[in-house]
């Protein structure tokens, strides 16, 4: 019985420096993060430092391909035009994860699942571009 209280006291103790490890992995990402936002800091105050500021009239102006703006600002766009844009990124977003399939269904052991979980993915990208045809959406008038 006392074996047990030892070997228990001794797995305790080993899995304090498994916990330090762990946290000196995590110490080493956010010394990186604040390391990171320190350099974006240092680089916007050094341009905010060094840049000439003369504001005139032609500078403050709103500039579009090199025609002077004429009217309101606010103009209309179709609705479309994001619609194309929302499923290009849905589609091509979703084409990235093709990739780390690819890897996954080569790896020994995985191929029938990867498979499987790959059309249900598949099928669900082909039900959305169905529902968006059967609505009108692909059209372009």
């Amino acid at each position: 019985m006392p074996e047990a209280t030892v070997r228990s006291s001794a797995d305790a103790h080993a899995a304090v420096p498994l916990a330090a490890d762990y946290f000196q992995s995590y110490s080493v990402v956010g010394l990186l993060a604040v390391v990171g936002v320190l350099f974006v800091a240092v680089a916007f105050g050094a341009g905010r430092l060094l840049r000439p500021v003369v504001p005139t009239p032609e500078k403050l102006l709103t500039y579009e391909c090199g025609v002077d703006p004429v009217g309101e600002g606010w103009a209309h766009t179709q609705i479309r035009y994001y619609v194309y844009a929302f499923l290009y990124v849905i589609f091509a977003v979703d084409s990235i994860f093709l990739f780390p399939w690819a890897t996954v269904f080569a790896a020994p052991g995985f191929g029938g699942a990867t498979l499987v979980e790959m059309f249900v993915f598949l099928g669900f990208l082909a039900v959305g571009l169905l529902y968006a045809w059967k609505k009108g959406v692909l059209e372009w008038t």
